[in-house]
C-alpha cells in the first residue's frame, strides 16, 4: 500500500481517511455567506486560533483570488465542507470573500449559439 500524501489525510491507494463532515467538526452550515463563485484571498494576517491541516491548505490556496469551487476541487471536499471552513477563515482574519462581480450585459445569442454548436462538436 502507498502512503503518498495527494494533500491533508488523504492517501492514493485508500482515498480519504476521515469523513468530510469531520473536517468542519460536524457543521454543515458556514457562518459566512458565500457562493461557489465567491473569491476568496489571504489577507496576510496570521490566524489567531488553531487550524486543521485543511485550513491550512485552503489557506495556502489563496494567495491571490481562488474560488470556494477550485478551493474544494484542491481539497477534494464537498463544497458545503468548504464553505464551513473558508468561512472559519473569514471568522478569523486570515482571508476575506467577496461575491463573484456580475456584469449586466446583454446575452449575445450568436455567441451562445456558437458555444453549443462547439459543443455538440464535441460530442
Amino acid at each position: 500500500m502507498s502512503a503518498k500524501q495527494d494533500g491533508p489525510l488523504l492517501d492514493d491507494a485508500a482515498g480519504r481517511l476521515i469523513r468530510p463532515y469531520t473536517v468542519s467538526d460536524g457543521r454543515t452550515r458556514p457562518t459566512t455567506v458565500l457562493d461557489l463563485l465567491s473569491l476568496v484571498m489571504a489577507t496576510g494576517s496570521d490566524p489567531q486560533t488553531h487550524l486543521g491541516p485543511e485550513h491550512s491548505v485552503a489557506l495556502g490556496l489563496c494567495g491571490g483570488p481562488t474560488s470556494v469551487a477550485e478551493i474544494a476541487a484542491h481539497l477534494r471536499l464537498p463544497a458545503v465542507v468548504t464553505k464551513v471552513l473558508v468561512s472559519d477563515l473569514v471568522d478569523c482574519g486570515a482571508v476575506t470573500a467577496h461575491p463573484p462581480a456580475f456584469h449586466d450585459m446583454p446575452t449575445d445569442r450568436s455567441l451562445l449559439e456558437a458555444v453549443l454548436d462547439g459543443l455538440r462538436r464535441q460530442l
